[in-house]
């Protein structure tokens, strides 16, 4: 009988707790949401006499942390994932979980919650502060950490910056009752929402812009189930006036317009300098093209929250909606710009081993070929593209400067930038006329009366220099050229310095357009030539994310089919999927979301819901009707295996009422 799980990935320890011990050291460093759930089980076998024991984890998430018996049901649950023996003649002395520890994270009250299994045996739950020091749990911390651990299983479920390897990923909300459970709990703790930060966007996390009303948007908005939502904020805008931003979102996304408008009307006058209902007036406006009306709301936004990054954005959104690009330039060197702080995750010690299974109906149904998708060979040049590390304000800047240039092209950008900027020939040149004015001013100086230290006494005496007498120009060329240089230093003193945060994202850009400019010239040539033109795969797909950058989405998908027939990449089908989905293309869609969802599986995230796959499945049963869906996925003649998993998110469909379930 093996020490392995049989299907659940793990991390042998070198020696028994230290995962549990590293968690501990960096509680302090966590900032945000925290890190995933950790889960650390000790294996036994043998007799008391000569017992064996192995200590091995895994990261979970999904796993409802309402009480110490959940967490205790899935320690226990573990027990029938081991291995079991393979000996001809009877059951040897296996191996079995003897003992576990199940660690999450609450993001409200700053600690970590545990329960402590012993099989057989007892179930000891307690939490750890951020010192390290044990404190029994209470059913206040309790209901923190169950929303806590849901935030982050909604918040974190395709976050690229989020992803471990043994990261297992379980549904969330499986029923009905659980997703009322999670409503009430979020509006208990509604005013706490603040305390667990808000997206890299914004600076300082308010009642209306954190985590917490984050999650719920997301959960919501991706199932078409907005109803829900609007129910809860309902409620709270009674309370709080500004929640009705997240209301009249609500409703927009229901399509009851007149009711958002008179919402946000109402609201205003009562309020109105809150920026988050000034957005919605602006996002409504810019969807009804007003951006000319939007640009003076979102101009007050700015006037509302300087110091917000998303109020600059906005308003360099309706100028470049408006055509004014010289302001769209002034406006984007204005915002205020954060550092982006990492997710929360904790590095733990090296383990002894590794266990990462694969699935047998995965494995067994061909559709994965990871070793194409180790297949990371690529142009340096394409690799070195500064763009892809770009996070947080300086991303969402960045997609400004790349719309602003695919509306004027990058001469008309440098132009417009040379009108707006001082460019560095003029500030030289300003330099130095300064440092001569300065000068000259220095020599003709009056006698100052700061007394002057002499080092001798053959200082006091003075020179018997006859002053020379100076005469005026003959001409008045001196004169017009005086007249010229004052209209230079005028245009000079109406420029703005260009931020060195924005001058390193032209030259980020400048390279983008130079690798684009390039490839496309290589194609073109290659086609007139009648050649085929050759790319590996990671490089198909460095270029179809460089296309999309740049607005070219046509040119983008090319790019990622090629990258498909090259090699597997998750990155290229997830991009394609939502092309797919959004031209209603529902046979593309559904041969993407197999691969996806078998990758998913592969690498344990077997939750259905919230994923992107699931939220585009669900926008191609809103046209088509879910029953279409489940009978293509018949035809498909799909693995049984496979054709299980696809049916959870009709599962999860029909359970919560998602839009085409019924049809």
């Amino acid at each position: 009988m093996s020490e392995l799980f049989r299907d659940i990935p793990e991390f042998i320890e070198t020696s028994i707790g230290e995962s549990v011990a590293a968690r501990t050291e960096t509680l302090a460093s966590f900032r945000e949401l925290g890190p995933p759930d950790l889960c650390q089980v000790v294996k036994s076998t043998g007799t008391k006499g000569a017992l064996k024991s192995l200590g091995s984890y895994h990261y979970c998430s999904g796993v409802e942390a309402s009480s110490s018996a959940s967490l205790a049901a899935y320690l226990n649950s573990l027990q029938f994932s081991v291995e079991e023996s393979q000996a001809w003649f009877g059951k040897g002395a296996g191996w079995h979980v003897s003992s576990g520890v199940y660690c999450c994270f609450n993001a409200f009250s700053r600690v970590d919650v545990r329960v402590d299994v012993k099989i057989p045996g007892g179930v000891d739950a307690y939490i750890v502060d951020l010192r390290g020091e044990r404190h029994p749990a209470t059913p206040e911390i309790w209901q923190e950490t169950y929303l806590s651990a849901i935030l982050r299983a909604i918040c974190y479920a395709d976050d690229a910056s989020y992803r471990l390897a043994g990261f297992r990923k379980l549904d969330p909300i499986t029923s009905l009752a659980s997703e009322t459970r999670f409503l009430q709990a979020a509006e208990a703790l509604f005013d706490k929402g603040w305390q667990l930060g808000s997206d890299p966007e914004i600076q300082v996390a308010t009642s209306v812009t954190n985590h917490l009303t984050a999650a719920v948007m997301k959960y919501f908005t991706d199932n078409f189930r907005l109803h829900r939502a609007t129910a809860l904020f309902e409620r709270l805008a009674e309370k709080d006036p500004e929640i009705v931003s997240l209301l009249a979102k609500s409703y927009m996304g229901m399509n009851e317009e007149i009711k958002a408008v008179k919402i946000i009307h109402q609201a205003l006058q009562a309020n109105p300098l809150s920026y988050p209902l000034l957005h919605s007036q602006v996002d409504f406006l810019l969807a009804k093209r007003k951006p000319d009306w939007a640009r003076q709301v979102a101009q007050q936004a700015v006037n509302a929250a300087p110091s917000e990054f998303v109020t600059w954005a906005k308003l360099t959104q309706t100028y470049i909606d408006l055509g004014q690009f010289d302001a769209a330039l002034l406006t984007l060197n204005s915002c205020p710009m954060f550092t982006f702080n990492e997710r929360d995750l904790h590095r733990m010690p090296t383990p002894a081993r590794t266990h990462l299974p694969v699935k047998k109906f995965i494995a067994d149904s061909g559709i994965l070929d990871e070793e194409s998708a180790r297949d990371n060979e690529a142009d340096v040049a394409l690799l070195r593209l500064p763009a892809p590390g770009l996070r947080g304000t300086f991303a969402k800047a960045y997609s400004l400067l790349t719309l602003l240039v695919s509306k004027i092209g990058w001469d008309e950008l440098l132009k417009t930038r040379s009108v707006v900027f001082v460019m560095e020939e003029e500030y030289r040149a300003h330099k130095h006329t300064a440092s001569v004015d300065d000068t000259v001013q220095a020599r003709s100086a009056t006698p100052s009366d700061i007394p002057t230290i002499r080092i001798s006494s053959e200082s006091n005496r003075t020179p018997n220099v006859v002053p020379v007498p100076l005469e005026k120009p003959e001409t008045s060329q001196g004169e017009v050229e005086a007249g010229d240089d004052g209209d230079g230093i005028s245009a000079f003193s109406n420029k703005r310095l260009c931020e060195r945060w924005l001058d390193n994202l032209f030259l980020v850009l400048y390279e983008d357009l130079r690798v684009y400019t390039i490839w496309r010239a290589e194609i073109s040539h290659f086609k007139t030539q009648h050649m085929s033109y050759k790319k590996t795969g990671t490089e198909w797909e460095i270029l179809g994310e460089l296309a999309l950058r740049l607005h070219h989405k046509e040119e983008a998908k090319d790019a990622f089919q090629r990258c498909l027939d090259a090699k597997f990449s998750a990155k290229a089908l997830l991009k394609l999927l939502e092309m797919y989905a959004n031209e209603g293309d529902l046979q593309r869609t559904l041969n993407v979301a197999i691969r996806l969802t078998a990758y998913h599986h592969r690498w344990y995230m077997d939750s259905a819901y919230p994923s992107m796959v699931a939220h585009y499945l669900y926008k191609m049963g809103m046209v088509h009707g879910h029953s279409k869906i489940r009978y293509t996925l018949l035809s498909m003649n799909l693995p049984e295996g496979i054709f299980d998993i696809m049916q959870g998110y009709l599962n999860y469909a029909s359970t919560f009422g998602v839009e085409g379930s019924d049809f």
